[in-house]
């Protein structure tokens, strides 16, 4: 059978399509690129969600969130949590935030427009089953911490995948797993019994993007950059923002067939 994502269910594009007006904020974002929201289960069948900070470049060729490199890496802890299915994936920002422009995050999650939407749209991805919210960097630990609705849910608080302190992210993430395990029910064709993390991050540590999750047409290699991480030399994406025009172009490179 092929497996794709046939994108979102009427109550959520209707969410989604209330996204309110970034331009107020568009110097802080790669604004004319446009809005990113969500990958994984839609149906409230996920047990675990995940907030992140915002989409990147390899995101926006999919229109999924959490794709790259650093959704990769998210891939390989939602694989060791068991989970092959059963998570959604979500943002503190639609849109892609300048890193240069981060300290103007917190301000911007909370003017009013931004933070209600936000909160309605966590609200809704909330369904029955979610037993824990993973919570990756400041960007999407503030958005949790202002969010009322999630009640009584266990958070976890751990660095961004593509976190610059590798040290601190393998200990944050070394430390989650466990607790997490005795949380998340696995999913019926995965296991939570494999290896924690160690003292460097591996490409056994990483897990492919699965097709379920992309769009229709995606090709084959898509969602798993291991060849890139393994050329020489080695790039992580296999989208980037060029300079000096990051605001227009983007190059998107395939491996050798």
């Amino acid at each position: 059978m092929i497996e794709f994502d046939p994108g979102p269910p009427a109550d959520f594009a209707t969410i989604f399509s209330q996204l309110p007006d970034y331009s107020p904020f568009k110097a802080a974002f790669w604004y004319d690129w446009g809005p990113i929201f969500y990958r994984g289960r839609l149906d409230g069948s996920a047990r675990v969600l995940c907030i992140a900070s915002d989409p990147g470049p390899t995101e926006r060729v999919a229109n999924r969130t959490l794709i790259g490199d650093a959704g990769q890496r998210v891939q390989g802890f939602l694989t060791k949590l068991g989970l092959t299915r059963s998570y959604l994936c979500l943002n503190a920002f639609a849109y892609a935030l300048f890193p240069s422009h981060a300290s103007e995050g917190l301000k911007i999650l909370k003017d009013p427009g931004q933070l209600a939407w936000r909160n309605s749209l966590y609200d809704k991805a909330k369904g029955a089953n979610i037993q824990a919210i993973i919570a990756f960097g400041s960007e999407a630990q503030h958005a949790v911490d202002l969010w009322p609705g999630k009640g009584s849910t266990p958070v976890f608080k751990i660095p961004h995948p593509s976190s610059h302190d590798a040290q601190a992210l393998l200990s944050g993430w070394r430390n989650a797993l466990p607790n997490l395990r005795t949380i998340v029910t696995p999913d019926a064709d995965g296991s939570n019994a494999g290896p924690n993390y160690g003292n460097s991050f591996t490409e056994a540590d990483y897990g492919r993007i699965p097709m379920r999750d992309l769009p229709f047409g995606m090709p084959p290699w898509f969602g798993d950059d291991s060849w890139g991480r393994k050329a020489h030399p080695a790039h992580n994406n296999c989208v980037k923002r060029p300079s000096p025009d990051d605001h227009h172009t983007l190059i998107w490179i395939a491996p050798v067939s």
